[in-house]
Protein backbone atom coordinates (compact mmCIF):
# COMPACT_ATOMS: atom_id res chain seq x y z
CA UNK A 1 0.00 0.00 0.00
CA UNK A 2 3.05 2.22 0.86
CA UNK A 3 4.86 1.69 -2.68
CA UNK A 4 1.31 3.00 -4.50
CA UNK A 5 1.48 5.44 -2.39
CA UNK A 6 4.70 6.87 -3.20
CA UNK A 7 4.89 5.87 -6.56
CA UNK A 8 1.68 8.22 -7.16
CA UNK A 9 2.38 11.00 -4.76
CA UNK A 10 6.12 11.41 -7.33
CA UNK A 11 3.88 11.35 -10.11
CA UNK A 12 1.94 13.98 -8.48
CA UNK A 13 5.43 16.35 -7.22
CA UNK A 14 5.33 15.32 -4.04
CA UNK A 15 8.63 14.33 -1.98
CA UNK A 16 8.59 10.67 -0.12
CA UNK A 17 11.40 11.12 1.57
CA UNK A 18 11.17 9.92 4.94
CA UNK A 19 12.00 11.34 8.64
CA UNK A 20 15.26 9.37 10.16
CA UNK A 21 14.36 9.34 13.75
CA UNK A 22 10.30 8.06 12.58
CA UNK A 23 10.57 6.18 9.64
CA UNK A 24 6.97 5.96 9.52
CA UNK A 25 6.47 9.54 8.80
CA UNK A 26 7.53 11.72 5.94
CA UNK A 27 9.65 14.23 6.03
CA UNK A 28 7.40 16.93 4.01
CA UNK A 29 4.44 17.88 6.20
CA UNK A 30 1.77 17.80 3.14
CA UNK A 31 3.06 13.89 2.34
CA UNK A 32 2.69 13.06 5.20
CA UNK A 33 -1.32 14.99 5.31
CA UNK A 34 -1.96 12.91 2.02
CA UNK A 35 -0.65 9.48 3.36
CA UNK A 36 -3.17 10.01 6.18
CA UNK A 37 -6.11 11.07 3.71
CA UNK A 38 -4.69 7.58 1.78
CA UNK A 39 -5.40 5.74 4.78
CA UNK A 40 -8.32 6.59 5.36
CA UNK A 41 -9.88 6.14 2.38
CA UNK A 42 -8.25 3.05 1.96
CA UNK A 43 -9.82 1.65 4.95
CA UNK A 44 -13.31 3.59 4.68
CA UNK A 45 -13.57 2.03 1.29
CA UNK A 46 -12.44 -1.45 2.34
CA UNK A 47 -15.26 -1.62 4.89
CA UNK A 48 -18.14 -0.14 2.40
CA UNK A 49 -17.05 -3.01 -0.08
CA UNK A 50 -17.02 -5.86 2.51
CA UNK A 51 -21.00 -4.61 3.42
CA UNK A 52 -22.17 -4.71 -0.18
CA UNK A 53 -23.46 -7.68 -0.81
CA UNK A 54 -22.86 -10.08 -3.88
CA UNK A 55 -26.01 -10.75 -5.06
CA UNK A 56 -25.40 -11.20 -9.17
CA UNK A 57 -22.78 -12.87 -11.91
CA UNK A 58 -18.83 -11.72 -11.67
CA UNK A 59 -20.09 -9.00 -14.44
CA UNK A 60 -22.48 -7.58 -12.12
CA UNK A 61 -20.16 -7.78 -9.24
CA UNK A 62 -17.83 -5.84 -10.81
CA UNK A 63 -20.07 -3.12 -11.77
CA UNK A 64 -21.12 -2.95 -7.83
CA UNK A 65 -17.78 -2.91 -6.87
CA UNK A 66 -17.34 0.21 -9.11
CA UNK A 67 -20.21 1.67 -7.57
CA UNK A 68 -18.79 1.30 -4.22
CA UNK A 69 -15.59 2.41 -5.02
CA UNK A 70 -17.21 5.78 -6.80
CA UNK A 71 -19.49 6.41 -4.03
CA UNK A 72 -16.72 6.03 -1.15
CA UNK A 73 -14.13 8.25 -3.14
CA UNK A 74 -16.77 10.71 -3.87
CA UNK A 75 -17.85 10.83 0.42
CA UNK A 76 -13.86 11.29 1.44
CA UNK A 77 -13.66 13.82 -1.12
CA UNK A 78 -16.39 15.47 0.62
CA UNK A 79 -15.61 15.35 3.40
CA UNK A 80 -12.10 16.81 2.89
CA UNK A 81 -12.90 19.38 0.98
CA UNK A 82 -14.41 21.56 3.18
CA UNK A 83 -11.16 21.12 5.28
CA UNK A 84 -9.07 24.60 5.48
CA UNK A 85 -5.01 23.44 4.89
CA UNK A 86 -4.59 25.75 8.24
CA UNK A 87 -6.70 22.88 10.32
CA UNK A 88 -3.28 21.22 9.77
CA UNK A 89 -3.15 17.10 11.30
CA UNK A 90 -5.81 17.71 13.54
CA UNK A 91 -8.79 18.68 11.06
CA UNK A 92 -7.51 15.49 9.19
CA UNK A 93 -7.97 13.41 11.78
CA UNK A 94 -11.29 15.33 12.77
CA UNK A 95 -12.60 14.51 9.21
CA UNK A 96 -11.44 10.55 9.68
CA UNK A 97 -13.66 10.49 12.82
CA UNK A 98 -16.38 12.07 10.80
CA UNK A 99 -16.47 9.38 8.57
CA UNK A 100 -15.81 6.42 11.03
CA UNK A 101 -19.00 8.03 12.76
CA UNK A 102 -20.87 8.43 9.24
CA UNK A 103 -19.98 4.77 8.42
CA UNK A 104 -21.04 3.12 12.13
CA UNK A 105 -23.92 5.20 12.02
CA UNK A 106 -24.72 3.67 8.39
CA UNK A 107 -24.28 0.27 9.83
CA UNK A 108 -26.43 0.24 12.78
CA UNK A 109 -29.21 1.23 10.43
CA UNK A 110 -29.03 -1.61 8.26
Amino acid sequence: MRSAFEAWAQRDGHITRRREDKPEEYLVYETQRRWVIWQAALAHGAKAAAETPSKFGEGAMQQDEAAVRNRVLNEVLDAFSDLDESAGMEGVLKVIQGLKKKQKATAEQA
